[in-house]
């Protein structure tokens, strides 16, 4: 199954080559320089993070927990990137399978390309695997109460996916 996909950005009147893949362990040493770099744009949304979780090590042992998360099937972690430099992730976590088909969607896009629509397509790319590839019925996704952009974001995409059945048809 693949699950890489290029993403359609313009942005100020120019193409940005940008695409997104499953994360990968050797994506380690590029994770912790954009957590790094991001890291006061990132804080009032995220958790509180440790040193460790900065270093290529930290990021790391953070992959490795993905990475059995996705074999699992219970996550897919996806980064995104242009050239050699990750600029965002998105993830698909929680994912239930059985009649609930369920999955929940958190995406983080570096400060230097907030505003062009990365998220937008990010997460419509996303919803679109999760549909097609990955046979989810249902994504979720909660913001924080003063995250406005990430708001504008799920609002455009939810009211272009509400025909999502719960239910396969031959279960109603």
């Amino acid at each position: 199954m693949n699950l890489s996909r290029p993403l359609n950005v313009r942005s100020r009147g120019e193409s940005l080559q940008v695409f997104m893949r499953p994360i990968e362990f050797s994506d380690a040493e590029a994770l912790a320089a954009a957590y790094s770099r991001n890291a006061q744009h990132l804080e009032p949304w995220e958790p509180r993070r440790e040193k460790w979780f900065f270093t290529t090590p930290g990021q790391e042992m953070v992959i490795q927990g993905k990475l059995d998360q996705y074999a699992a099937g219970s996550e897919v972690p996806w980064v995104i990137f242009t050239g050699e430099t990750v600029i965002g992730m998105i993830t698909l976590t929680g994912i239930v399978r059985g009649p609930f088909l369920n999955a929940n969607l958190g995406y983080w896009v570096d400060a230097t390309h907030t505003g062009r629509g990365l998220a937008n397509a990010a997460v419509e790319a996303v919803l679109g695997m999760a549909a097609g590839e990955l046979e989810l019925h249902r994504v979720q996704a909660a913001t924080l109460p003063h995250n406005a952009a990430s708001q504008v974001v799920l609002k455009r995409r939810i009211r272009e996916h509400r025909a999502c059945r719960f239910l396969p048809e031959n279960r109603r």
